[in-house]
């Protein structure tokens, strides 16, 4: 399939490069021309030196960008060069509102819109294990879900345009509650005294288990926070979380209060941290006195 992907960063790049490696004919374009042509140089892909020279022709067009505006900005542009019936693919975490718009524009013209937004973060991206929840038409997603297969491990669609990105933001709203979970256990054992390690032993088998403990438990216990999706991102996407609580009227105390301590991870200095960094707020804070 002839293919066009705009945004080839710590997502989009080894997604783009899984569907050259599957043989699809992909042009590459990304706001830095010279990540696009070392994407391009290293993948055998083709540069694309701006958003028109992506979308001429293609069947398949792919977003993986920052926010509603780059949206925005990029459908328009590329929606007039598409192929007739093309597919727009966007994985960036919006509002459900800028998906609906989008849907609205591009059948105008003769095409599709589907909100794809991922979960797996760039592991995922990288070994093409990542969970698409997806918006908008069934049959044109039915169209191009082999070709999402290639960096998916599961494509699930989710209903009217607009369902990908609230599906996105349950996702996020239950990967808060479980980080501050998980960094409030890993400060109650260090402050009582126990081996973390020997906890993580005792505790992961059973009903406490999750993803996060897995994967975050050890390193968060010593202070590392270097492992991919950075707080920066994740208060961009609380903050559309929120927007739509208050608009749909839904309650959610414990997402805006993680949103709260996400803000004080930023003032120390931990923006490009990852999420399980909220463990770094509680094990800055002065120890307790001794016990008796």
């Amino acid at each position: 399939m002839k293919i066009g992907f705009a945004g080839l960063g710590v997502m989009g790049g080894p997604m783009a490069r899984h569907l050259v490696e599957a043989g699809h004919d992909v042009a590459g374009f990304n706001r830095s021309p010279d990540k696009a042509r070392a994407w391009a140089e290293a993948t055998g892909g083709r540069f694309a030196g701006t958003v028109e020279d992506a979308a001429a022709g293609v069947e398949l067009f792919i977003l993986c960008v920052g926010n509603d505006q780059n949206v925005r900005e990029v459908v328009e542009i590329a929606l007039p060069t598409l192929a007739p019936g093309a597919v727009i693919v966007d994985h960036t975490t919006t509002s459900a509102k800028v998906a609906r718009e989008m849907a609205e524009r591009a059948a105008g013209q003769g095409a599709f819109f589907i909100d794809a937004p991922v979960s797996g973060g760039q592991a995922g991206a990288e070994n093409g294990q990542l969970s698409v929840m997806a918006g908008g038409d069934a049959a044109a997603l039915a169209r191009i879900e082999p070709v999402l297969m290639h960096y998916a491990k599961a494509v699930k669609h989710m209903g009217h345009s607009g369902s990908g990105q609230l599906t996105k933001m349950v996702n996020q709203i239950a990967i808060a509650g479980v980080v501050q979970g998980l960094a409030e256990a890993v400060h109650f054992a260090q402050t009582v005294g126990l081996d973390t390690d020997a906890v993580y032993d005792a505790i992961s088998r059973g009903a406490a288990q999750s993803w996060q403990m897995d994967n975050r438990w050890t390193t968060a216990a010593a202070g590392q926070f270097e492992f991919g999706f950075a707080v920066d991102w994740m208060r961009k996407d609380l903050g559309l979380v929120l927007d739509e609580a208050r608009a749909n009227g839904a309650h959610l105390a414990l997402t805006a209060l993680v949103d709260q301590f996400y803000s004080e991870v930023q003032s120390m200095g931990g923006s490009r941290w990852d999420t399980s960094s909220l463990a770094a707020r509680l094990q800055a804070r002065p120890a307790p006195p001794a016990r008796p």
